[in-house]
């Protein structure tokens, strides 16, 4: 069991026009679709994120070619085109939302396009789609301090505990940025999992407060999605991401060291 490779899906918007900050990352309506009909057809079992997480930590056995659906952010479209292709299949998913984003009385103005109102995020909740968190305002929380990744985590789950009547399970970074401080904050959160980006497989052994996912965009025709959710050339796939990711990570390393410097008054 400890074996079993799970596709993660991490989807952001779903829309027809979206806005140019949030096009790269979106799906078009029809694409989000077939894509949910290509997991019907092959006979994917979609479970949500504490479900993937709480078999692997209880050893309870997984469905048969497991797979997760997930939404970061929080945007409008979730709600207006994917929820009907979710209810089609009847398939659980996953939306991680930043509070800070949603449109309703915590929001910041920071969301890259029409976001989600929280009667909406209610509704889907209804439906079967677990809520979790993605911070409050959206920021790279290895990059914050201490007192504001406190507050990141805190309010947001304060917030989506106060609007919908459930305390959040699951968490998602920001850009997928973690570090092993992010990471216990996390959990000291009371957050009992948490997904970042890695597009790779999802394994028990990455531990519950690094689950890989498979970015989703659009560019991503039905040839790749189907290679993707069957597990082939995931490495080939994502070269250029993991490339990306890689040379990112080295800048985002000098300017945490400058900060830390600059903090010290060294």
């Amino acid at each position: 069991m400890s074996d079993t490779r799970v596709p993660i899906l991490m989807y952001h918007a779903v829309a027809t026009d979206p806005n140019e900050a949030a096009r790269a990352l979106s799906v078009t309506p029809e694409a989000f679709a077939e894509q949910m009909a290509v997991l019907a057809d092959r006979g994917l079992r979609p479970v949500t994120t504490a479900e993937l997480a709480a078999c692997w930590r209880s050893g309870r056995p997984l469905p048969d070619r497991p797979v997760l659906i997930t939404f970061d952010d929080g945007y409008e479209g979730v709600h207006r085109h994917a929820l009907p292709a979710l209810a089609k299949h009847g398939f659980p998913a996953t939306l991680f939302v930043s509070t800070g984003w949603l449109r309703g009385p915590y929001d910041t103005g920071g969301g890259l396009d029409t976001m989600l109102d929280w009667d909406q995020v209610r509704e889907l909740a209804a439906a079967g789609v677990e809520i979790g968190g993605h911070s409050h305002s959206h920021p790279q929380l290895d990059q914050v301090s201490d007192a504001t990744l406190r507050f990141e985590l805190i309010h947001c789950k304060e917030i989506i505990s106060d609007q919908l009547g459930t305390v959040p399970a699951s968490f998602a970074y920001p850009y997928g940025y973690s570090s092993r401080r992010v990471r216990q904050a996390v959990r000291e959160t009371g957050y009992a999992q948490a997904l970042a980006v890695g597009n790779g497989l999802a394994r028990r052994t990455q531990g519950p407060y690094a689950l890989r996912r498979v970015t989703v965009r659009r560019s991503t025709d039905v040839e790749e999605f189907e290679r993707v959710v069957e597990g082939r050339a995931i490495a080939r796939t994502f070269a250029g991401d993991r490339a990306l990711t890689k040379g990112y990570a080295v800048v985002r390393r000098v300017r945490q060291a400058r900060r830390l410097v600059a903090r010290s008054g060294g």
